[in-house]
């Protein structure tokens, strides 16, 4: 067998076992986008693209997927930034990493962490008035939330102080004091064609100049291949530090999709039906348009005088806006939740209820488990949870990083067991 780097439409059919049809339509909702021949206009499709796939990785490598599970060879650490309500340090401590510490300035997040992790070390307030040098060379791993802002290009080529006064560039900052073995930085989707990509290109720059070499293609990852029953996506930026020659491979995805059933029932997922709990509710004249709406439906399946009325200005724009009025059905995953659930035009209504799902039913969608509690306000515990990574995705990629220390591990003890051999033979 041949491992190329690029593989036509026919290949990837045999390899992924899904029609030439199937593979089209991927090609035009963009979830497999293929790369056009110059010449004859043919698809075809790059290693990286399909490396995704576990069939694929069966095919190169020759044995099953069985799942990216893994045990650390001894205890590692992370630093968190920008914690939220915990999605991200939760699913890496499920991985097996150790949360040293976590920074969040919001003042319910931080009381939801110690509510429900009074051993970790909560640092609450403004990222910008902490010195994290005390943890430099005694933590692994540094993750942070920041989001994705723009800043000001001098040249082709960013420094730190180029990105100063917005959150990347206390990202980096403490990833420059703590000089972790690897950093890991997370956002939106967005964030690849954020000011046509330069502001991408320009954290790329920056982690450069710091000493990280950031992992491209960067990779976007959709939930749903990751044990989440929501099709949420976040883009996971990686930096390994570049006296490190061992190569970061992503989490790879597994073929199972679970539903919205899957996360409110009893099952594969959970182990009893969600529980009751407070929940957010509809305005009297939103309630009246979206009990006109059925399970997987949305705005236009209303009748078409209430489509007009109800869409306002945006009836007559373009595109499908399939998030608005829309009730989520049993048998698929939900779209990627919102911080309010009753927020305008991005509904996210119950199969059978017409209400919004509510905050145990949005922790589930989220795979955070039912004894993690969240506190505040009721919209600050929507809030939480809507901006949170969900934890089994957290979780994947916690066995990614695991993955890597153990590898960088062995290195280590393999070089220390050459050196004291070498000095050995030296007596």
């Amino acid at each position: 067998m041949v491992i190329k780097d690029y593989y036509s439409i026919s290949e990837v059919s045999e390899i992924l076992d899904k029609s030439t049809e199937t593979l089209r339509r991927w090609d035009s909702s963009g979830k497999l986008p293929a790369v056009r021949e110059p010449m004859s206009d043919y698809r075809i499709y790059k290693k990286e693209q399909l490396v995704l796939f576990p069939r694929f990785n069966e095919y190169i490598n020759g044995f099953k997927f069985l799942g990216n599970q893994v045990n650390p060879n001894k205890e590692y650490s992370v630093l968190e930034l920008f914690a939220g309500a915990g999605g991200l340090g939760l699913g890496l401590e499920k991985a097996g990493l150790k949360c040293v510490a976590l920074n969040e300035i919001d003042k319910w997040a931080c009381k939801t962490l110690r509510q429900n992790r009074p051993h970790w070390e909560v640092l609450e307030g403004d990222i910008k008035n902490y010195d994290f040098s005390k943890y430099e060379s005694k933590v692994d791993i540094v993750t942070g939330g920041f989001p994705c802002q723009a800043f000001s290009y001098a040249g082709k080529k960013l420094g730190l102080n180029d990105t100063r006064g917005t959150l990347f560039y206390e990202f980096a900052r403490v990833v420059d004091e703590v000089k972790p073995i690897i950093c890991l930085g997370e956002n939106v989707k967005g964030l690849l064609s954020h000011e046509k990509g330069r502001t991408l290109d320009g954290m790329i720059s920056v982690l450069d100049e710091i000493g990280y070499n950031v992992v491209t293609p960067v990779q976007v990852l959709k939930a749903i291949n990751y044990k989440v029953p929501q099709k949420r996506e976040r883009l996971i930026l990686i930096g390994v530090r570049k006296d490190i020659d061992i190569q970061y491979k992503y989490p790879l995805p597994y073929d199972t999709i679970y539903n919205l059933s899957d996360a409110l029932k009893k099952g594969i997922l959970f182990d009893c039906d969600v529980p009751n709990s407070n929940g957010a509710t509809y305005p009297k004249h939103k309630k009246e348009v979206l009990e006109l709406v059925p399970q997987k439906g949305y705005w236009r399946d209303l009748p078409f005088d209430i489509q007009k009325k109800y869409m306002q200005k945006s009836f007559y724009l373009g595109g499908g806006k399939t998030g608005i009025a829309r009730r989520i059905g049993w048998d698929e995953p939900c779209l990627t939740l919102t911080c309010s659930p009753a927020q305008k035009q991005t509904e996210r209504c119950h199969p059978e209820e017409t209400r919004p799902f509510t905050v145990r039913e949005y922790a589930r969608i989220q795979t955070f488990p039912d004894d993690w509690g969240f506190s505040g306000p009721i919209s600050q515990q929507y809030k939480q949870i809507g901006n949170a990574v969900p934890v089994n995705l957290a979780k994947e990629i916690g066995y990614s990083l695991v993955t890597f220390l153990n590898e960088c591990d062995k290195k280590n003890q393999e070089n220390l067991a050459s050196i004291s051999l070498a000095s050995a033979s030296m007596v």
